[in-house]
This record gives structure tokens, C-alpha cells and sequence, in this order.
């Protein structure tokens, strides 16, 4: 089937790579939009909309979504909790996929940090590191972000067990913690990596990404697999059947 897409971003650097996987999987980008550009007729003619855009712009995409009654894949970063809640009612509605990062590799990479997580228990301490472009204009990652809520379900912890880098006399670090860390320059895309820490050993899960490409596949497959559910919010593990494999 070949999808109409609204894509919201579109002439961003994911939007570029979007607007290329969209094409070269048979596609037809209808509306190539930006942040300030009106989303409508677009977002009655599309099929399904894409945004990858700034965190501002995620709620008045999804507004007219629901109302249109068009499922949406968000890719966007750097929302506010208070944008992530509004966004989350706006969604109700339809089907939606909402994820940090598109990529296969890196969805597996969740998949299995759930599942280390899970099997080295709290003897091994989780660190979260990530390198990203000097662009990036958000910290931590949606990524590291992602990596974190499956840390913090695996282990039971709370978000006041999140700690966002170190400084100064920090003293021991506790048993029930999870250190994040944001690391920017040159032309990265994104790296990622989770640490397990323990007394002896240390194990390293680690994704890195060469090519924009994999996150622009990952988000028309979600936009191909999204048109067909019923109304619910979804992620790539969804969409890649992981969430059932444990």
C-alpha cells in the first residue's frame, strides 16, 4: 500500500532522510511541513503523519491528527512533562507511535537491557551513556531517556533514582542509582551505551549509529504498521513485536 505522509520537520536533517526512505519505499510525502506552516489541508489529505520536528510543535500536530481522526508517528525530543501529558490526552483518539529512537538495533537494544537488567539485579550498577552531534539542542537523548524507563521498570526505581551526571563531592554512589551522561561534538549521530557495573565484571551494551538512514526505515515502518491498529499509544517494540518476548 502506498501511504500519503504529512511529515512535520520535513526540512530538518531527519526530515531529509524521512522524505528519502519515504521515496525509495514507494511513498509520496503529500505535505512537507515545518515548524510555523499551517498543518491543514495536509493533515486531511495524508494518510498518516510523521513529526520530527521541535518539542512545541508535537501538540498542535497531534490536535490536528485526532480531529482529523490520522494516525501519528512522533519522533520528536526534548518535550516537557507537562507537553508530554497534553500530548498523551490529545493521542487518545487514534493510533500513534511515540518513540525515542526508530532504529531496529536500538529497540533491540532496550529489548536487552530489560532483560540484563532484569537478570543482574541490583548487585550491578546501570550508568547511561550517550554522544551525540554538537547540533543536538537537547540532553539526554530521547534514546538514553528510552534506556532509562526500561532500567527503572527492571530495577523498581522511581525517577528520583535518576542522577544527570556528577560534580564536585558527590560521595558513594548508591546501590539504587542510575547515572546518565551527555556527551556532544563533532558530527555524531548517536552512540549509545548501557553499563552494568559489578564487583569483578562489568558488562557493556552498546548501539552506535552510522547513517540517519536506519532511523528514517524505522519510522516509515512504523507508519506503514500504525495505519492498521486501533486507537492506542505504541512504540517501536510494538511495532517490532518485542514487548511480548520475555
Amino acid at each position: 500500500m502506498t501511504l500519503k505522509i504529512l511529515l512535520n520537520g520535513a526540512r530538518g536533517r531527519m526530515g531529509q532522510a524521512i522524505q528519502r526512505a519515504a521515496e525509495a519505499s514507494g511513498h509520496q510525502v503529500t505535505a512537507a511541513l515545518d515548524v510555523g506552516d499551517k498543518l491543514k489541508p495536509g493533515i486531511d489529505q495524508c494518510d498518516v503523519a510523521i513529526d520530527f520536528s521541535f518539542h512545541d510543535a508535537t501538540l498542535p500536530l497531534a490536535r490536528a491528527a485526532a480531529a482529523a481522526g490520522k494516525p501519528l508517528v512522533i519522533g520528536t525530543t526534548g518535550h516537557t512533562t507537562h507537553e508530554k501529558e497534553a500530548i498523551r490526552e490529545t493521542l487518545a483518539p487514534i493510533p500513534a507511535v511515540w518513540a525515542g529512537n526508530y532504529s531496529i538495533g536500538v529497540n533491540l537494544l532496550y529489548y536487552l537491557t530489560d532483560h540484563a537488567a532484569r537478570i543482574l539485579g541490583p548487585g550491578y550498577n546501570p550508568e547511561v551513556l550517550e554522544m551525540h552531534h554538537r547540533h543536538k539542542k537537547d540532553a539526554p537523548s530521547g534514546t538514553a531517556e528510552g534506556l532509562v524507563h526500561v532500567l527503572r521498570e527492571a530495577l523498581d526505581l522511581s525517577e528520583e533514582h535518576v542522577r544527570h551526571g556528577r560534580h564536585g563531592l558527590t560521595g558513594e554512589r548508591p546501590g539504587q542509582e542510575i547515572g546518565v551522561h551527555a556527551l556532544r561534538g563533532g558530527d555524531v549521530i548517536g552512540d549509545h551505551t548501557v553499563f552494568f557495573a559489578g564487583d569483578g565484571e562489568r558488562l557493556e551494551l552498546t548501539h552506535r549509529a552510522s547513517d540517519r538512514s536506519v532511523f528514517a526505515l524505522g519510522a516509515i515502518r512504523a507508519a506503514q504498521w500504525v495505519i492498521d491498529q486501533p486507537p492506542g499509544l505504541y512504540d517501536m517494540r510494538d511495532v517490532l513485536k518485542l514487548r511480548h518476548q520475555r
